[in-house]
């Protein structure tokens, strides 16, 4: 039950980064759209080059240092997970309910249905997350983070 609780405190730390994100607006992350809309963001002079390459570094870091250091922290260091097999299926449940949070909530609904991150004037280029990208978040939540974890839980059984 307390992995559970500890995957909703992940979905949070992520709907906590959005939120802070596009509080001045979507075009605050445009990091996350296609290489179109941000090219067309940059054309309309709502932001800068450098701009999304500092918001895309801010961002990274929001979102994977939690994911590197919080993750294994809340399984080892507060769950009292053992060995790897503990500690990666704990992670890897941690992980799952996060990452379909972010695909189903974040991507699908709130970016996909709602008006909070249409950015005006790119309207023609929506969806925003289609075909190809779709495929890499979904390959990334399913295939990336249990093998991050993995190797995670793989070097604290190493080390510990």
């Amino acid at each position: 039950m307390l992995v559970v609780l500890e995957g909703i405190v992940m979905c949070f730390v992520l709907l906590f980064v959005c939120v802070v994100g596009i509080a001045n607006g979507p075009v605050g992350l445009v990091t996350f759209y296609e290489p179109e809309v941000q090219d067309r963001v940059v054309e309309l002079g709502l932001t800068t080059r450098e701009r999304i390459k500092r918001n895309t570094a801010l961002a990274a870091l929001a979102l994977f240092v939690p994911a590197l250091l919080l993750v294994p922290y809340m399984v080892y260091g507060v769950n009292g997970a053992v060995g790897f097999r503990e500690g990666f299926t704990q992670m890897l449940v941690i992980s799952l309910i996060y990452g379909l949070f972010d695909r189903l909530f974040i991507d699908w609904w709130w970016v996909g249905h709602t008006r909070t991150w249409i950015i005006p004037g790119t309207e023609d280029l929506m969806p925003y997350i289609a075909g190809k990208t779709l495929v890499v978040k979904w390959v990334g939540t399913l295939v990336g983070f249990p093998l991050m974890y993995a190797l995670i839980a793989w070097i604290v059984a190493l080390v510990g």
